[in-house]
């Protein structure tokens, strides 16, 4: 039988879960997710500017059985990382996966020396909100009108990441 971990809320995640760097065969996979995610979802040409011409970017996927289920990207810029965006496949949210995807760009971050992370989140968005409080993150500040489909505010959040702690989430 293979082992499993726990995600979130206790859920039992396969040990099949992989992640890697995100690579231009990846770009067409994101992008179904982003359409399935984001009301104003990021073109290919976007992500594709991200992984050849943006020497902050750091972007990986998530693959369950050889499948791209999720991603995540971050600007890591001198100690802090800002992530951009993130994302589970419709059909694998609400089951841990989000959680240890986030907890993989936590390590990442660690890893290229980052000691804060951000983000921005919309203010009605209190599913991802709950999520990244349970990782640390605090409120700090909003951006009003920051969401250009709706004008909707963004929540700043930020989190100290503890070298120790992330090291241990691997």
């Amino acid at each position: 039988m293979a082992s499993v971990q726990r995600g979130e809320g206790g859920r039992l995640l396969p040990d099949s879960l992989v992640f890697r760097a995100m690579r231009l065969e990846d770009v067409p996979s994101i992008c179904q997710i982003e359409q399935e995610a984001f009301t104003s979802p990021w073109t290919a040409e976007a992500f594709i500017n991200e992984l050849t011409n943006n020497h902050f970017a750091r972007y990986m996927v998530m693959m369950l059985d050889e499948d791209v289920i999720g991603y995540g990207g971050m600007w890591t810029i001198m100690d802090e990382a800002h992530i951009t965006n993130i994302a589970v496949r419709h059909d694998y949210r609400g089951r841990g996966f989000g959680e240890r995807l986030l907890l993989e760009l936590q390590r990442t971050a660690v890893f290229f020396g980052m000691n804060r992370m951000t983000l921005e989140v919309r203010v009605s968005n209190e599913q991802a909100q709950r999520l990244y409080r349970k990782l640390g993150f605090t409120p700090s500040g909003v951006r009003p009108g920051y969401y250009s489909d709706n004008n909707e505010d963004a929540l700043i959040m930020w989190a100290e990441l503890d070298n120790r702690r992330a090291g241990e989430r691997a």
